[in-house]
């Protein structure tokens, strides 16, 4: 016999797995504008909106459609953006958006922006422009009840398994932008997916994603099921239930070449041995360059450097123009020295003001730093990193031509007694946001994988609006998109910033940059250098000192006395994250993408650090169990370094650019 209470009590058991939340499809009406009905405005919108049903988009066929249209009587345009889940077909993708389209006109009859979330598609319209830009709200969740049986092991596991399907959506192409995976967490298997419209960005998809996974801890940390939905991107997990299916439309492949379809066994043949021939030859021509370029000056070599960046020849400036731009290099428009040569400040004809880095002649390894500038900067463009604007050859004369970035680099400010008071917290934090985002983008955001290895201060270079931009790729490292860790030879890169696997093994990845980032945190939490400084009678390293102050709980010894304001709980959580960066263990190092999201939520919670790396105990006396070697691995290093500047002795090598 079904007791009476049972359709009830089932009803509340529901209600209670999605937080009383409705379900799809949920719609969520603008407040910023009404329309009048009947009117022009809403013909338009019902017109565009049911434009969807016939359609013959490209676009559609995998899961996207976006249109807009202008109101005659309004003066105002009309746009509307609907995605589907990746794994739908273009049949069925058009039939949900569709009948969302119908839904959201009935739901939102008058509003004149809305959205509305369905079980396989998103549709929303507004009368501002939305293409191309990220929208994180009006988000929508749903979690499941329940909670998983071991926390740290699941939310580890599921924590990588979203960091990786987030940066594979965020590389897919225009047409889409979706990831499926599953990894094990104990006895369960946990199946996630994130996708975003697919007109953003590489690193505006990112970015998304990194926004509303944030968002987790706040409301569902811990459940065995949670889906989160927002305007521009999405993600969802569930825990041994597999809820998506192949991809409905897969992506083109490339168009053959004409004429591909006869004779194919012969063009194969030609083509095997055609390229065996030529792979003979390259190695040949190889080998041949590389016996040459050990006999040959350097002022010989500038067409070698010519054909590898070859592909920035638009880049190219004229030697003359330089010339002019900064008075014939005028001692008056130096704007510091370094190891790779002078930098200038100057003008160009147009009145842009430029940077110019001039490589000194003297220099034995300028000619590869060179290089990799030009062939890393010519493909990166973030917010966050300094933006190149061309270069330079002409005779032995080698320049690289930046945006000139006014506020001159960060030691300027945070070491200098008068200057640092002019970084408040907001702004520092600001700084430190803005070094882990660019960061972020350089190790999985870009098409191509580098690793820094030279992240410091003088480094970090501020704009106007004191937004710091990440400098100085001449050490930087390509990785291959599979690549983990690589080893060189010769250690490179600045005393105090280095990781210990570096400094004593040569050996380097995302791991080696996270910790020079610890380190630059705990310099602007603090204002002091990374090395020996006297407290009292007691000479102490910056990463000991805050370590023990900050297990002793006497934060104030840590906090630069110039920071009068400011969330101590922020200012805490940032030692924290720094302390975490400078692990000696490479394995209990964060990702960037991990330092995002704790700086980002502080509901996240953070691991407790152990003792971090290069730990002094007292006096001058280093605890080198991580590092027994160290002092006799560091002899290639400068460790010289002046009250204004700080320079390294520094040595790099060149690999291709693999494409991600």
């Amino acid at each position: 016999m079904v007791p009476p209470n049972l359709p009830l009590l089932l009803l509340l058991m529901f209600a209670s797995t999605i937080n009383a939340q409705t379900l799809f499809p949920h719609e969520i009406c603008a407040t910023t504008g009404n329309f009048t009905a009947n009117s022009t405005y809403q013909t338009t919108l019902t017109t565009l909106l049911s434009s969807i049903s016939t359609t013959n988009s490209l676009s559609l066929t995998y899961g996207f459609f976006n249109a807009s249209a202008a109101v005659s009587s309004a003066s105002q345009t009309i746009y509307v953006i609907g995605s589907c889940h990746g794994d739908l077909t273009a049949e069925s993708c058009r039939a949900c958006l569709d009948g969302s389209a119908s839904d959201i006109r009935s739901h939102c009859p008058l509003q004149k922006g809305a959205v509305l979330y369905s079980e396989n598609c998103t549709v929303r319209y507004s009368n501002a422009s939305i293409f191309h830009t990220v929208t994180t709200d009006p988000e929508y969740w749903l979690s499941n009840v329940n909670n998983v049986t071991s926390p740290d092991t699941y939310n580890a596991a599921l924590g990588t398994l979203l960091d990786g399907l987030r940066g594979e959506a965020a590389g897919g192409g225009s047409l889409r932008k979706y990831a499926t995976g599953n990894t094990s967490a104990g006895f369960d298997t946990i199946y996630a997916m994130t996708q975003c419209t697919p007109d953003l960005t590489e690193q505006q998809c990112s970015d998304c994603l990194v926004t509303i996974i944030a968002k987790l801890t706040a409301c569902c940390v811990g459940k065995i099921g949670v889906r989160i939905m927002a305007p521009s991107c999405q993600f969802r997990y569930e825990t041994n239930d597999r809820f998506f299916d192949p991809v409905g439309e897969p992506l083109p492949m490339p168009s053959p070449p004409p004429g591909g379809k006869s004779n194919s066994t012969k063009t194969v043949i030609i083509a095997v041995a055609t390229s065996a021939s030529a792979v003979l030859v390259i190695g040949v021509v190889i080998l041949l360059i590389v016996q040459m370029k050990k006999k040959r000056p350097r002022q010989k070599v500038e067409g070698e450097v010519v054909d590898e960046i070859s592909t920035e020849e638009s880049l190219q400036f004229d030697f003359g123009t330089i010339r002019a731009a900064t008075d014939n290099f005028s001692n008056s428009k130096k704007l510091g020295q370094g190891g790779f040569g002078a930098v200038y400040m100057g003008q160009l004809s147009n009145q842009q003001k430029i940077a110019v880095k001039r490589l000194s002649q003297n220099s034995g390894q300028g000619e590869i730093e060179f290089k990799n500038e030009v062939m890393l900067l010519a493909r990166l463009q973030h917010r966050n990193l300094v933006r190149l604007l061309g270069f330079c050859m002409d005779g032995v004369e080698r320049l690289l031509i930046y945006e000139f970035v006014p506020n001159s680099s960060l030691d300027q400010f945070i070491f200098d007694p008068l200057k640092r008071g002019n970084l408040d917290w907001d702004r520092r934090h600001k700084i430190i946001m803005g070094v882990a985002r660019g960061l972020l983008y350089l190790h999985e955001d870009s098409r191509l994988r580098i690793i820094h290895r030279d992240l410091k201060a003088s480094n970090i270079l501020l704009d106007s609006d004191m937004n710091p931009k990440i400098s100085d790729f001449g050490m930087a490292r390509l990785f291959e998109l599979d690549q983990t860790q690589a080893e060189t030879n010769r250690i490179v890169g600045t005393y105090g910033y280095m990781a210990p696997e570096y400094a004593i093994a040569g050996k380097f990845s995302v791991k080696s940059d996270v910790f020079s980032f610890g380190v630059l945190v705990l310099e602007i939490v603090s204002g002091q250098r990374n090395n020996l400084f006297q407290v009292g009678d007691n000479t102490e390293v910056l990463i000991s000192y805050v370590w023990k102050n900050w297990r002793e709980g006497t934060m104030s010894n840590i906090i630069d006395p110039c920071i009068t304001f400011g969330s101590s709980a922020e200012i805490a959580r940032c030692v924290h994250i720094g302390l975490l960066c400078v692990q000696a263990n490479v394995a209990n190092r964060p990702t960037m993408a991990s330092v995002l999201l704790m700086l980002n939520s502080h509901t996240v919670t953070l691991q407790v650090p152990l003792q971090p790396a290069f730990f002094m105990h007292s006096g001058s006396e280093f605890d080198m169990s991580s590092a027994q070697d160290y002092s006799s691995r560091v002899s290639d290093i400068d460790r010289s370094r002046s009250k204004s500047n700080q320079f390294s002795k520094n040595e790099a090598s060149v690999t291709e650019p693999y494409p991600r």
